[in-house]
């Protein structure tokens, strides 16, 4: 039996693409005060710069393709993309910039930054989890680095001009002024990377 490697900083560090194969862009708001309709985004790009010997000098930078929205209903999708909502005709990505990363305890960092929807852009604090960073056991995979984690924040969308909405007689918003953005990612350190195949 095959000792576990155990990987160096060295071996950890450097500049990580994210695995859309392994990774969840997705989001939650409450509908008429009675339930939660969760969503998702599917065509984005993310790079991670990642230096474990000082997480201040790390950094993410993240662009989300708005058309790409999908809540599993295409009539309320197509209503996401229009005028009312978040005009992806005019304004067709959403962008995250991260500005300083700070670690809190262990595995929970903050990552602050410039969150950009409808071209306005507000300062937001990403709280996340670090999962840990291995190397790729996976056949077509072997000697790759992969790091993993989540993070979470929520947002006003009044904020970013995403406006519409309607007030019920009991006083509830149809769609809830909150939104909930959850992420869920893997990435493969670029300086390892190899061709794209299938996952299990």
């Amino acid at each position: 039996m095959t000792d576990k490697h155990v990987l160096t900083a060295a071996e950890t560090a450097g500049t990580y693409s994210i695995d859309p194969a392994h990774t969840n862009v997705g989001f939650r708001v409450r509908h008429m005060g009675l339930s939660i309709v969760l969503g998702k985004f599917t065509d984005y790009t993310a790079t991670i710069s990642y230096d474990p010997n000082d997480i201040t000098k790390s950094s993410v930078q993240f662009t989300a393709k708005v058309a790409s929205l999908d809540t599993g209903v295409k009539q309320r999708d197509d209503h996401l993309r229009s005028a009312d909502f978040f005009e992806v005709e005019k304004y067709p990505e959403m962008t995250f910039r991260s500005t300083r990363i700070e670690r809190k305890r262990d595995k929970i960092f903050i990552a602050y930054g410039d969150l950009t929807i409808k071209n306005v852009t507000k300062q937001v604090a990403l709280m996340g989890e670090f999962y840990g960073a291995i190397e790729d056991s996976w056949p077509v995979d072997v000697g790759q680095t992969r790091l993993g984690g989540s993070a979470s924040l929520n947002i006003n969308r009044l904020d970013y001009g995403v406006k519409w909405s309607q007030i019920l007689d009991n006083g509830s918003l149809v769609v809830d002024t909150t939104v909930q953005i959850e992420l869920q990612f893997e990435a493969i350190r670029q300086e390892a990377k190899r061709a794209a195949a299938e996952y299990p």
